[in-house]
């Protein structure tokens, strides 16, 4: 009999393993129960540990009313959406540290995704970078306010000499190094890889309006989880170390010698509409999760998180959606969601009226701006 590895979540001795006990992700959009997730994630691959250090130990940003806003309350029912393929693969790109691409229609809840991920492992605020067609990788990893540092330099010059009454700032510090870091804001993609113990969540949103050479920049980053500030590196002898700007709200961080690498690498969710062929290389780095359109008791329960338990009317509404949906075309999951809030809302309009909205808020998306 073979010996029980204590590297796999599930095997237990003397009894057939659970299959999916090794998931530390569940997908119910609810915060775990069984206490940090860093007590569960197993350690990663050899090639794919990170040595980022020192480490940061103040918890990430939360991010409630993101969550409730997108997914419900947090103490609302557990209404599982999430299908056996996709509960496995965000669990391997867990283990794996590896990304996660997550295809499919708009509208069916890729963008949620990162957000039911990070509530339910408590890794908090989800870092949200939104590309377009002019995205580059240093948008992604840090800004540089040049012009804002030679203002300030002008500033200090005109201070300089302004006489004896010139405060000791200037003289003491003429080169306005010890304020450098004022000038550098950390983007989601230089955030996500600040060295923590524990991972944050990225979500890079809508990924195929991104120019062709983005996919390739970006390897090199996902492979070493590192990135150089070059406007700190070169200074890094008179100032070895520099607090800078973070993606979240008022938040700073501490950066050695111009140089960022990650000690866990983040959980990235990359969404894509499917609207481009991604590059063979981004592919092999990363895992694909192919989401297809909700069924019945994924929209039963993505109501459910949303608007409470149902009535014999909201079946009825679901069974009309998706016969809709499938005379063609594409409808998303959140135009549902709008047609039950009104019929539910004491106020909203009456039955005749409904008749009339539903043909305007079930419009296919291909249809949207023509005829």
């Amino acid at each position: 009999m073979a010996d029980r590895d204590p590297h796999v979540p599930g095997q237990a001795d003397g009894a057939a393993a659970d299959p999916g006990a090794w998931r530390i992700y569940r997908g119910t959009a609810r915060p775990r129960t069984e206490g940090p997730v860093s007590r569960d994630l197993p350690p990663p691959p050899p090639w794919r540990r990170f040595t980022g250090a020192p480490l940061i130990t103040d918890p990430p940003p939360g991010d409630e009313d993101e969550f409730t806003r997108r997914l419900g309350p947090p103490d609302g029912p557990v209404v599982r959406t999430a299908s056996e393929q996709e509960l496995d693969l965000v669990n391997a790109a867990l283990f794996l540290r590896r990304p996660l691409i997550v295809a499919g229609p708009p509208g069916i809840g890729k963008s949620s995704l990162a957000h039911c991920i990070s509530r339910e492992l408590s890794l908090g605020r989800v870092l949200r970078w939104s590309i377009t067609s002019r995205s580059s990788l240093k948008e992604g990893l840090y800004a540089y306010d040049a012009i804002g540092r030679v203002q300030e330099a002008a500033t200090r010059g005109a201070l300089r000499g302004s006489g004896p009454g010139a405060p000791d700032g200037p003289a003491a510090d003429p080169d306005g190094l010890n304020n450098l870091g004022d000038y550098v804001q950390l983007g989601p993609l230089g955030t996500a890889l600040l060295p923590r113990a524990t991972p944050r969540v990225l979500l890079v949103d809508e990924f195929d309006k991104s120019d062709t050479d983005l996919a390739g920049d970006l390897l090199s980053v996902f492979e070493e989880g590192e990135f150089r500030i070059p406007e700190l590196a070169r200074v890094r002898s008179r100032l070895p170390e520099a607090e800078v700007h973070t993606d979240d709200p008022d938040g700073t961080a501490v950066i050695h010698h111009g140089h960022v690498r990650c000690a866990a690498f983040p959980v990235v969710v990359i969404t894509s509409n499917g609207e481009r062929t991604l590059p063979p290389a981004l592919l092999r780095r990363c895992l694909y999760l192919d989401l297809p359109a909700p069924d019945a008791g994924q929209l039963a329960a993505m109501l459910a998180a949303q608007l409470s338990q149902g009535d014999e009317g909201r079946t009825e509404m679901i069974r009309d959606f998706l016969s809709h949906a499938r005379t063609g075309g594409s409808l998303a999951a959140d135009q549902l969601l709008n047609s039950e809030f009104l019929r539910t809302t004491p106020a909203g309009p009456g039955q005749g009226s409904m008749s009339t909205l539903l043909h305007a808020l079930w419009r296919r998306l291909d249809e949207v701006g023509t005829g």
